[in-house]
Parts: structure tokens; sequence; C-alpha cells
């Protein structure tokens, strides 16, 4: 994902709450940029559980999917520690909010940078409720961009336990 249209720049630092605001402040571009069926539901969704509180930074409903979808934002590389959060919120999110008719929640997490050998050994092997994924704040050059592709390829491949060649 290319997330140029919420106006950061190379070079330009920023955290979380940065990130975050900046989606909301362009919500129709980010809900364009995911594509149909997509409705916001919520920002920073408290959810209580017996012994402690946790805020979900996006939620966001699919009719056509009839799922929730929720989003964790990240401002640095991915961690063993961001998927079991999101992994955990997923499953409180179906325990605690999603309906009978609703199918599984997705949970994505967005983040600077993936890591093949993380993906490999977590919860995203082989997952079909969590993803997680590279975001980028401004678009790249070409040269970056083609690697990129080749390095995100590599990423899905690893972490679906597939080989080249079976995608040919």
């Amino acid at each position: 994902m290319v997330a140029e249209f919420m106006g950061f720049r190379q070079n330009t630092a920023y955290n979380e709450t940065e990130f975050e605001q900046a989606l909301i402040d362009n919500l129709e571009k980010f809900i364009l940029e995911l594509g149909r069926g997509f409705a916001f539901v919520e920002r920073q969704q408290h959810i209580v559980t017996d012994t402690a509180d946790f805020f979900i930074d996006l939620v966001f409903y699919n009719f056509k999917m009839k799922r929730f979808v929720i989003f964790e934002l990240k401002t640095h590389k991915l961690t063993h520690q961001d998927i079991g959060q999101l992994d955990m919120y997923v499953r409180m999110y179906d325990d605690l909010v999603k309906e009978k008719d609703d199918r599984p929640t997705i949970g994505v997490l967005l983040c600077t940078d993936t890591d093949n050998t993380i993906a490999r050994y977590s919860v995203l092997h082989e997952s079909e409720q969590i993803f997680a994924t590279k975001y980028m704040a401004y678009l790249p050059t070409e040269e970056e961009l083609k690697q990129e592709i080749e390095q995100q390829k590599q990423f899905l491949l690893e972490q679906y336990g597939l080989s080249e060649s079976k995608n040919e």
C-alpha cells in the first residue's frame, strides 16, 4: 500500500497517532484504496475484558464480505508482539462483538516493513484471518517499486509455504 495520499513525504518522521490521524483525515481515499464494500465503524474502539482495556486502532465492516476488518497501525518493522496483539484483537472481536451471521473477523497489520522469519514462525503463517502488509508513506522510485514487489512476493510465498514454481 502506498499511503502518499495522506500527505507524508520521504524522510518525514511521524508516530502511530499522527499516522492514524492522517488516515482519518483522508478516510474516503483510504477506503477507496481498500476496495469495494468497506464502511468505517470506529477509531480506537474500546474493548473491555475482566482485567484490562484495549483499543483497536481502526475498525471497518465490509458488507460484501459480511465481516469486520480491523487495522492495527505500526510505524515500525513487523514484530512478533504486534502479531500477537492483532491475533488477540481478532479473537476478542469474534467473541465479544461479531454477530452470529457475520463471517470471522479479519485483522490487518499495517507496518513500515515486513519480516519473512517472523511471518513464517508466527500465527501469520497460513492464517486466514490475520495479515501483515507493508505501507509506504510516499511513492517510491521505479527501481524501489520493483524491489518492493519482489520482496513482498517472497514474503507472501514464505508466509503461505508456497514455492515460486507453484505460482507460475
